[in-house]
């Protein structure tokens, strides 16, 4: 893969004036009857943690033969590139403005800080293949549960079997042969192959997080990755639809090393204004006399609350102290945020630090993180049926998988979409 390697970091080193761009863009799928189907069926596999950087590190043959029916390219996620808000965006085709999903930020209404959350205000593209008539199968992406899949469901199957990777392929694979599995607690066995099948490894994540994004477990997480993308393709032979399935395989966000913290500093800054900052982890209440809160998740996402709250002078004021704090790479207002098409439930202010910092506490060892629009690269798979061999997509992003998959399948895209179809690296019908 070394000749896609290089092509694809050309375009990641490029990317950097063109990246905000692709967030703030304004392309918006239009209504539409259902296309004719380019795909019979589509395999998802949804890889938590997926930094481009990490494609090349380990030689993934069963991926290399794939994209000889495709193309592998550079996507451009969402902020913020936490997780939940990420693969909510590619399961509904809409940017978090208007999924709502919203992950470590300050809740005025319970007057708490929260964490990830799974609540969406638009369909997912398992909902859109329901609502027309397909099948769906989820081994553990859970931005799908009870969102189009639901235990017990044999035309919505979800599952969690938790484990490896290899543990959650084991449930495709089972459905795909007509076996039944698992799901919550109880045998279901699917009417036929589903029209769409997603399997969600998380491994890439879990070793990013524990020791930063050249942990030298990468390689071999990579190598085991290709493996199952060989056993998910092998079972499409086995079912007898494998030239009649498109796969797409992405990831939600990439992956930032860091060790040195801002907490302090930030605190500080803040305290020199005038104001009393503090930072809550999710489920915690800010003190008496708190002016500013801080709930971290790569980013910083800050409330104004108490006196200060909706006072635009204390806005001014605290972004002006936090812009002049070394490290701090940027502080986007409420205006910045709309243009890149951020949750409205974010603070006044989300301050991002410099990759290599965190706005919490250094630490003694690497380790990594995620959220910031560092970690917006992501690699993105299309192959199969439907999908031109050689034939890369122009700057796809988060939004457009959605309606893709949805495109190859035939079926209307999900009603709240705002991304395209890639109709670039497509088939003519």
């Amino acid at each position: 893969m070394k000749l896609r390697v290089r092509a694809l970091r050309t375009v990641a080193a490029g990317a950097g004036a063109a990246l905000l761009a692709g967030l703030c863009s304004g392309l918006t799928a239009p209504a539409s009857a259902a296309p004719a189907p380019r795909a019979d069926h589509v395999v998802f596999l949804g890889l938590d943690g997926f930094d481009i950087d990490y494609v090349g590190d380990a030689p993934m043959p069963n991926l290399e033969r794939l994209l000889r029916r495709g193309s592998l390219t550079t996507s451009t996620g969402v902020m913020t590139s936490i997780t939940n808000p990420s693969w909510s965006s590619v399961a509904t085709g809409a940017w978090p403005e208007r999924h709502r999903n919203t992950a470590y930020w300050y809740d005025a209404a319970s007057g708490t800080a929260r964490g990830q959350q799974r609540e969406l205000a638009v369909p997912t593209i398992a909902q859109a293949v329901r609502d027309q008539g397909g099948t769906v199968m989820s081994a553990q992406w859970f931005i799908l549960q009870n969102y189009g899949t639901a235990y017990g469901d044999p035309e919505g199957i979800y599952t969690q079997p938790g484990g490896e990777c290899s543990r959650r392929v084991d449930d495709a694979v089972a459905v795909l042969e007509g076996r039944p599995v698992s799901s919550g607690g109880a045998p279901v066995t699917a009417p036929k192959i589903p029209d769409l099948t997603a399997v969600y490894c998380d491994t890439l994540d879990a070793i990013g997080h524990s020791g930063g994004d050249r942990d030298p477990r990468i390689p071999g997480a990579l190598q085991m990755i290709d493996e199952q993308i060989g056993r998910l393709v092998q079972a499409t032979k086995d079912a007898g639809v494998y030239g009649r399935t498109a796969f797409v395989i992405t990831g939600d966000h990439g992956m930032t090393t860091f060790m040195n913290g801002l907490d302090t500093q930030v605190v500080e800054a803040i305290a020199k204004a005038g104001y009393k900052a503090e930072y809550l982890a999710s489920g915690q209440r800010p003190a008496a006399g708190t002016d500013a809160v801080i709930v971290v998740g790569g980013v910083g996402s800050l409330h104004l609350v108490g006196k200060a709250a909706g006072d635009p002078v204390a806005e001014r004021r605290i972004a002006a102290a936090l812009r002049a704090v070394p490290h701090i790479r940027s502080v986007y207002a409420k205006d910045d945020q709309r243009r890149m098409r951020m949750s409205p439930n974010y603070g006044e202010l989300v301050v991002e630090p410099e990759p290599g910092w965190t706005l919490g506490a250094s630490r003694t060892t690497p380790a990594g993180a995620h959220g910031t629009t560092n970690d917006l690269r992501i690699p993105l798979v299309l192959a199969g049926a439907g999908v031109k061999p050689g034939r890369a997509p122009h700057r796809p992003r988060h939004v457009d998988v959605a309606p893709t998959m949805a495109a190859l399948l035939g079926i209307a895209p999900p009603s709240g979409v705002q991304g395209r179809v890639l109709n670039e690296a497509l088939q003519r019908r």
